[in-house]
């Protein structure tokens, strides 16, 4: 029988992380010096696809309504992140068009954080029919996961044969102005033989194609690094069709690396997780769809911020608190110490930090920058 990685979250129990050291800051910073700027948010774990590389074929364990954030809880955690310092949020999943009410998400998060980015990590799938409200709710961008144009093959990676609803969706994004349109794919063996094909249809259809180097966190836990296809071998395999120069990153803290095609002004990106790790730019964090913040997507530890959002409040520290208190629940500044401590004790790379040996490390050594802490939760349990 094969192992299935459940999702489900490991949570601190008994206090916050140590802040020993910790500078006297606002800003989500960890003992690395980086500083967190951009939120990823998963809503759910719910997804109409079963992509081989992200769930089991039966779907992830359903997390029971109550315990998913409401779009108010969302909204101010948003708002508390935007004061920290947070400046782009990314909602993801599972796929959050699964949640009927994502557009009041937006309306809510956008409320709370009128300065930020707000963008969407998604299949697509039903995109053409919500398009219009989650524009007008205030989303900027969204990013489609998309591994091949061939309809039979996209059948086979995801056990759903929903191309022509996934291209539908990418036409509505690119009417609705929704630019510039990402697709992410995956690199597996089984993608490396279309991996042209998609990037000349990306290149026609005015998207912006992200390689992303496969990293352990597929539910089956089937990962094997000599199975890896690495930044190099498609490079290799693109250059026989494109001119490919390299143009670098946006930014220091993105994690692709671009590459003119034909000369441009049309790129591709490469996200060399595994064999180019960025970790040390860093500049992200996370919150699961149950409200725990994990400060690495390799980091088993999560705090709990559900916890203080729905806590009671007594009437002495209310009266104490200058920041926003509901009538059942922390107020922002416990909050927001708590993501700040959770932040503080962000690890190194890949969910190890320097000089800690872990047993548990694959890849390599725990000493390695290319080993991985193993998760106890897929990438369709933690969020995109």
């Amino acid at each position: 029988m094969t192992a299935v990685a459940l999702g489900l979250p490991r949570v601190r129990s008994s206090g916050a992380p140590s802040t020993l050291g910790r500078p006297d800051t606002e800003a989500l910073v960890d003992r690395y010096g980086r500083v967190a700027h951009d939120l990823r948010v998963s809503v759910t774990e719910k997804c109409s696809l079963r992509c081989t590389y992200c769930m089991p074929a039966e779907g992830l364990p359903a997390i029971p309504r109550k315990d998913l954030l409401t779009p108010a809880e969302i909204g101010r955690l948003v708002g508390i992140g935007y004061r920290l310092g947070i400046r782009d949020v990314r909602f993801t999943g599972g796929e959050p068009l699964m949640r009927p009410d994502l557009a009041e998400i937006v309306r809510r998060s956008r409320a709370a954080a009128p300065g930020v980015r707000i963008s969407m990590t998604t299949n697509a799938i039903g995109l053409d029919k919500r398009v219009g409200e989650l524009v007008d709710a205030g989303l900027d961008r969204v990013n489609v996961s998309l591994d091949s144009i061939d309809r039979r093959h996209f059948a086979e990676l995801t056990r759903r044969d929903r191309l022509p609803q996934v291209l539908a969706g990418i036409q509505a994004a690119l009417d609705a102005g929704l630019s510039p349109v990402k697709l992410n794919a995956v690199l597996m063996p089984e993608t490396l033989a279309g991996a042209a094909e998609l990037l000349a249809w990306a290149v026609e259809h005015g998207c912006r194609l992200r390689f992303i180097e496969q990293m352990p966190l597929d539910a089956d836990q089937n990962w094997d690094r000599d199975q890896l296809v690495s930044a190099e071998r498609l490079l290799d395999v693109l250059g026989a069709r494109f001119d490919l120069t390299p143009v670098g990153r946006e930014d220091p803290s993105a994690p692709a690396e671009e590459w003119a095609v034909d000369g441009g002004p049309a790129t591709v990106g490469i996200i060399a997780s595994v064999t180019r790790s960025f970790c040390g730019d860093c500049d992200r964090t996370r919150l699961t769809a149950e409200g725990t913040v994990r400060s690495c997507l390799f980091g088993n530890e999560e705090v709990d911020l559900r916890a203080l959002l729905r806590s009671g409040h007594d009437a002495g520290s209310r009266a104490a608190s200058r920041t926003h208190v509901p009538d059942d629940g922390a107020s922002d500044a416990q909050i927001a110490a708590a993501w700040q401590a959770a932040m503080w004790a962000k690890p190194f790379a890949h969910g190890l930090d320097r000089g800690a040996p872990d047993a548990g490390a694959i890849g390599g050594p725990a000493g390695d920058p290319e080993a991985f802490a193993r998760t106890e939760r897929s990438m369709g349990a933690i969020g995109g």
